[in-house]
């Protein structure tokens, strides 16, 4: 196993800030825009207006700061955000698919992030709707696929865990969650984009098969997954940054927006 990064994200952006990371970005955004293509063609979705001042970050600072943020609900979908941020001839980016479902599905959440830290980031994570530890049949069908993948990202030196200083953000990470930096040659980002689709796929095929989850049950289930998401947008190491770029207002706008707190669209029933 690799050496273990310690440090946070300001810290290590800091330490090399200026990094021109303009292709790795493009290669890397590329990444995302296949996987929402996948999601777009699977869900019904609706642009929420609520992003509508986001579309291009360039028009919100005179700094190098750019990035986009929309936002998208639907029948089957709470709450999905495709984002990213950052100054990519400096360094930093950061980019995010995050997907909450609807009440109706006890299917874990989706969570997937990407960026210049100025060393490719990677995060991917199954985020549960139960409790693990209580719910050995949730676990064993959730998380025992991708164990295997888990081990093999563990035992390739190539790949440094990036241990967070943040203890909520630990405790939001799974034990098959993948967090790592890693230098940005075209090998390791090809390894990158396989995960990526394969989990992707996988979770997109547990959708399309899922039990509908008990009525009585569903309330509870949103409140708990806006809570989650709120809580872990809220405490994002890279939070600061956006800070930095665009001023606290409008960064504290962003990541209301990245959790839902400003949405104007009407969350799903779950029926």
């Amino acid at each position: 196993m690799g050496e273990k990064i310690l440090k946070s994200v300001i810290e290590l952006v800091e330490a090399n800030p200026s990094v021109n990371n303009r292709a790795v970005f493009e290669r890397l955004w590329g990444i995302t825009e296949k996987m929402i293509a996948k999601i777009h063609a699977r869900f019904e979705l609706s642009l929420d207006p609520c992003c509508a001042s986001f579309q291009d970050y360039k028009t919100l600072s005179q700094t190098s700061g750019e990035g986009s943020l929309k936002a998208y609900s639907g029948k089957e979908i709470d709450w999905l955000i495709h984002s990213y941020i950052g100054s990519p001839e400096s360094s930093f980016t950061n980019m995010h698919i995050t997907i909450s479902l609807g009440p109706q599905y006890l299917v874990p959440n989706f969570g997937f992030a990407l960026g210049t830290i100025p060393d490719l980031f990677l995060y991917m994570d199954f985020i549960p709707r139960a409790d693990l530890l209580a719910d050995i049949d949730y676990t064993d069908k959730y998380y025992e696929p991708v164990n295997g993948e888990y081990l093999s990202l563990q035992a390739d030196k190539r790949f440094k865990p990036f241990i967070s200083r943040d203890l909520y953000t630990r405790i939001a990470m799974t034990p098959t969650a993948v967090g790592y930096c890693a230098d940005p040659d075209p090998e390791v980002i090809d390894i990158v984009e396989k995960i990526a689709h394969e989990r992707l796929d996988m979770w997109l095929k547990w959708v399309d098969e899922a039990e509908k989850t008990p009525l009585e049950q569903r309330p509870q289930l949103m409140e708990r997954d806006q809570t989650i998401r709120r809580n872990i947008c809220l405490r994002d190491p890279a939070n600061n940054l956006a800070e930095r770029l665009f001023g606290r207002e409008t960064a504290e706008q962003m990541v209301a927006t990245l959790w839902g707190g400003n949405r104007t669209l009407p969350r799903p029933d779950g029926n």
